[in-house]
């Protein structure tokens, strides 16, 4: 699916309206109900910012708008206050540093998070918002579908297949685009992340904080779009592959201790009997050592790998604290469904307390209007 960039932002809405009846789904009234604040972390993105800001504020229209310039050279600030957002400003420069600062800084109940080079469709929040009150879920992750060749430059369609591979493999399938930069979170998710990441790799981290205290997480597939024209990508093919990729080893390290550890004493300990093979042979033919050198090093080898097999052991219980933390941090912090169902109550308890009052007095269902007197 392609972008329409012919058709505005209503025509869009009826669309993505449209697909849910299709599937027996349609717009949550809670949204109505929710706090929802629209999250758009920019850089140099004068070209862009304008639209961006103009279709959600269409698409959200009871959602906040914050826009956080990220050290812009150009007039992005200027331009995104002009088209209504709440500009403020993040002086640590990266990604991973603007999302820190939005997390802390914005309260909210709901928050749509989204880059602001106008490639993600705003049409498709309310239906991601949707999903994240329906399914009560703390993070819906927008899914990018698009037959553009324009919109993913060479290699980074297979790179995202690739990272987004390995982080199943090593956390748990349960995404297809985990670099999207296009997500609703619960104030759950957003108040017990901690945001370690300073660049590009924070998708990443949004990714296995959900899978490490398993949350209820889903996706909603949506169009992206190239950039406009005389818009740039702040994204670098290589240089942010490789820290995506360390980011996945460091955040294996930390969350799966015994597995990196467990594989890194294998590595060692098979090098050590690779090495150890030719000795051990000639030992048992000969009975001799000639090349004790080479059989001290093994022995520090097998010694290493023992030590790093009961290193990851000792840390996979610490990771095991960490976690269980973590989860009572999430724990301490109010659901959206359970403010949702007090609302309700207190709807209900009202309508009740109305109709009590409205049957023993009948006259005040029709009292008229006193007019005002200035």
């Amino acid at each position: 699916m392609s972008v329409d960039r012919n058709a505005n932002i209503h025509e869009r809405l009826a669309a993505a309206e449209a697909a849910l009846h299709a599937v027996g789904q349609q717009i949550s009234p809670a949204i109505r109900h929710v706090d929802i604040a629209v999250l758009i972390p920019a850089y140099n993105e004068a070209k862009t910012i304008a639209d961006v800001v103009k279709s959600f504020r269409i698409a959200l229209p009871n959602a906040r708008i914050f826009v956080y310039d990220n050290n812009s050279h150009d007039n992005t600030a200027t331009i995104a206050r002009e088209a209504g957002a709440i500009v403020r400003r993040e002086p640590l420069q990266g990604k991973g540093h603007v999302v820190r600062r939005m997390f802390s800084d914005i309260e909210a109940e709901v928050y749509v998070m989204v880059d602001g080079d106008a490639t993600y469709d705003a049409a498709s929040a309310p239906r991601l918002v949707s999903r994240l009150i329906e399914t009560q879920a703390d993070m819906v992750v927008g899914a990018r579908i698009t037959e553009e060749k324009a919109a993913y430059r060479s290699g980074h369609r297979l790179g995202n297949r690739m990272l987004t591979g390995l982080v199943a493999w090593i956390f748990g399938d349960r995404f297809t685009d985990m670099l999207s930069g296009y997500r609703a979170f619960s104030r759950r998710f957003v108040k017990s992340f901690p945001a370690l990441a300073s660049g590009f790799e924070t998708e990443t981290e949004l990714t296995v904080h959900a899978l490490e205290l398993d949350m209820i997480t889903t996706e909603v597939q949506t169009p992206y779009g190239a950039r406009p024209e005389g818009s740039v990508s702040k994204l670098s093919t290589f240089r942010d592959g490789l820290r995506i990729l360390g980011t996945i080893g460091r955040l294996m390290r930390d969350e799966r201790p015994l597995l990196f550890f467990g594989a890194l004493s294998g590595v060692i300990m098979l090098t050590s009997l690779i090495l150890a093979a030719p000795i051990i042979a000639e030992f048992i033919t000969t009975g001799l050592v000639p090349r004790f050198p080479t059989a001290f090093l093994c022995g520090t080898l097998a010694v290493l790998s023992c030590i790093a097999l009961v290193s990851g052991i000792i840390l996979e219980t610490v990771s095991l604290g960490r976690r269980e933390m973590k989860r009572l941090a999430y724990n301490g912090i109010e659901s959206l469904a359970a403010k949702l169902d007090r609302l309700e109550e207190t709807r209900l308890t009202l309508t009740s307390l109305r109709s009590q009052v409205l049957s023993e007095n009948p006259a005040l269902g029709f009292a008229p209007r006193r007019r005002r007197t200035h």
